[in-house]
């Protein structure tokens, strides 16, 4: 699996003020340690970005560049500096990312095209969040042909289904199952496209000590049903383990939950029942609540 490092997100006090300071040695501390960590590509999300948008990409993406030689996903929702970006990655960049939107459309997957990259698109339409697989296969259907007109083949697309917290009261849990059936989709509708997922949104909202496992459990389940790639934390060291195929009593376990197996948590470690637990919640067969690790 592909792992897209997430660390050098702006929603990050440290990392936004760092961009805003130009401070060059907390960035690269971050794209050093992912790299080391095992991360296939570095994200660098500035978000939407008004202000000195071009000049800050370029001096970010230069900053990286000078301690790594990951190629990057240049993640910003404007696009005059996703091209300044894009202009200034020496590797092969990942546009990230473009949806279903029509300005979107129309303003970022030209710059795949034009920069020869790799590009995200999600199945965000005008209309909102699809809420079902039918509908985000739709989504992403015209989307992609859209894109082919543009002369971008499909292997260049990885698609996003878009997770959404687990925690949403009376959804979240459903929207976790959804996003599972289209990943497990995906290849037969459209041969040759990619997956990919925002990770950490699956356990937004959920408390600061619980998300690591339930992201790598919910990384877990999606590797199984064929996920490509993943936008995720690199220096989560048990995760990368997962990931790597290096804690199978774990990934057989969150396995049989996902066949429906009634797994005797009698036979199994402590850690294991947290791995078990949690699966069961991701795949709907408890309720989720805060607490799911104490039921």
């Amino acid at each position: 699996m592909v792992i897209i490092g997430e660390n050098i997100h702006v929603i990050a006090q440290k990392i936004s003020a760092a961009i805003n300071e130009r401070d060059s040695a907390t960035i690269q501390e971050l794209a050093r340690a992912q790299t080391e960590a095992g991360a296939d590509y570095l994200d660098l999300n500035v978000g939407p970005m008004k202000k000195d948008a071009e000049e800050i990409m370029k001096w970010l993406v230069n900053t990286v560049q000078e301690v790594t030689p990951l190629p990057l996903s240049i993640d910003t929702m404007n696009p005059v500096a996703m091209e300044a970006g894009l202009k200034a990655c020496k590797a092969r960049p990942l546009l990230n990312s473009a949806s279903g939107k029509l300005a979107s459309k129309e303003q970022m997957l030209p710059l795949a095209k034009r920069y020869n990259c790799d590009v995200i698109v999600s199945v965000i339409t005008d209309k909102g969040m699809p809420p079902d697989v039918e509908t985000k296969m739709d989504s992403i259907m015209d989307t992609v042909a859209y894109a082919e007109e543009l002369g971008i083949p499909t292997e260049d697309i990885w698609v996003d289904p878009i997770l959404l917290p687990v925690s949403t009261a009376g959804e979240g849990q459903g929207f976790a199952r959804v996003s599972l059936e289209f990943i497990s989709m995906l290849n037969d509708v459209l041969p040759g496209a990619k997956s990919t997922v925002g990770l950490s949104n699956i356990s937004n909202g959920v408390p600061a000590e619980l998300r690591p496992l339930l992201n790598r459990t919910y990384l877990v389940m999606l590797q199984r049903n064929g996920v490509y790639s993943a936008i995720a934390d690199p220096l989560d060291e048990e995760l990368i383990r997962l990931v790597r195929g290096e804690l199978p009593d774990i990934v057989e376990l969150v396995h049989r939950v996902m066949d429906g197996e009634d797994v005797d948590l009698s036979s199994c470690s402590q850690r294991q029942v947290e791995y078990v637990k949690t699966a069961q919640v991701l795949a709907g067969q408890t309720l989720y609540s805060d607490a799911w690790l104490e039921c």
